[in-house]
């Protein structure tokens, strides 16, 4: 399917197409300032902007990276298919998931992750979402992928999990608790619904000991990154420990996992662009130019709404942001934990 295809399919879904005007203007005004936005609207309405974020990209993100929503560590010579599989069975080797346990995915996405975990470790997933866009996605990519009977998701908030208390043997999350309001709180949730002594693992979007709170630039790639990946506000990595054990986790190892990659594949190498395969191209910039010409030229013959330029744009200047922050090493997208709950 071509950018221009994806675009008219997601425009032209009727439902899709009398919300998504309404939801790109109410997104964007979470990050006026000058209208009552910023940090802390974002964290007293943090489910509303999300899932307003994801009902207009989630088509773009997957046509784009895949069904695996997230960065990875890469060595010279990997795929970025294989380096996001990668990342995926750490988890689960870290985790000593095996046939039998009962997991938790927080923040399951599309269910890329939640694929690939059941398929090599065995264990039934079962993955939470807020976003009823993307949890008709996972049941019919479980439905084809034939695993069923393993991977299952349900909406839910993962601030507030409508389950039981002590039911799952681990849980994960990939890149999902950065969109909570109150980190300590969400870590809190998750370590009320393990079972005694179990494992939590993950990988979190934080601002490194190079980020400066007072360096302008800095602030503005923070910023962009927040705007354009629908953030409250990004944690440093202190605090993302800090919260952790504040909720009750044991943590056993941590490290910034993006650091590993070999230099001549960062992990913000996919946004920059790669001539290897057609999804590479779309990742980066040449993509991303394509796309804002397909998307203009749609809204200005009225198939694509009011807006949607903007929303391109705006997811352009977090790519670039993004690529700004990694080659500034003052952002991470793959700060690695494992935790184990104390009781």
């Amino acid at each position: 399917m071509t950018q221009t295809q994806t675009v008219k399919t997601f425009y032209t879904d009727s439902q899709k197409r009398h919300r998504v005007r309404n939801t790109i203007r109410e997104y964007m005004g979470f990050f006026d300032v000058a209208n009552g936005g910023g940090v802390e609207a974002r964290k007293a309405r943090y489910a509303t902007m999300i899932n307003n974020y994801y009902d207009v990209v989630t088509d773009f993100y997957e046509h784009g990276w895949g069904q695996s929503f997230h960065f990875a560590t890469r060595a010279k010579g990997e795929s970025f298919d294989a380096s996001l599989a990668r990342a995926e069975h750490y988890l689960a080797l870290r985790l000593a998931l095996n046939p039998g346990m009962k997991v938790l995915d927080v923040g399951c996405g599309v269910g890329g992750p939640m694929r690939s975990i059941a398929r090599f470790s065995g264990s039934a997933i079962e993955g939470v979402n807020n976003n009823d866009y993307q949890l008709e996605k996972v049941h019919s990519h479980n439905r084809k992928a034939g695993l069923g009977d393993l991977c299952s998701s349900f909406k839910g908030d993962f601030m507030n999990l409508a389950v039981a208390d002590r039911t799952y043997d681990a849980a994960y999350q990939i890149e999902a608790t950065c969109h909570a309001p109150d980190k300590t709180a969400a870590f809190a949730e998750i370590n009320r619904v393990l079972k005694p002594h179990a494992l939590f693992a993950g990988y979190e979007w934080c601002m490194t000991d190079k980020f400066n709170p007072n360096d302008a630039l800095h602030q503005e790639i923070k910023s962009e990154i927040e705007t354009g990946d629908s953030l409250p506000d990004i944690a440093s990595i202190p605090e993302t420990i800090h919260a952790l054990e504040t909720a009750g986790f044991e943590v056993i190892h941590s490290f910034d996992a993006a650091g590993l990659s070999d230099p001549e594949t960062p992990w913000y190498l996919p946004l920059i662009g790669e001539s290897s395969s057609l999804l590479g191209i779309r990742r980066g910039r040449l993509g991303r130019r394509i796309a804002r010409r397909t998307i203009g030229g749609l809204e200005a013959l009225g198939i694509a709404p009011k807006g949607s330029k903007e929303v391109s744009l705006m997811l352009g200047r977090a790519a670039e942001a993004l690529i700004a922050g990694g080659e500034a090493g003052i952002f991470t997208p793959s700060y690695f934990f494992l935790a184990r709950k104390r009781h």
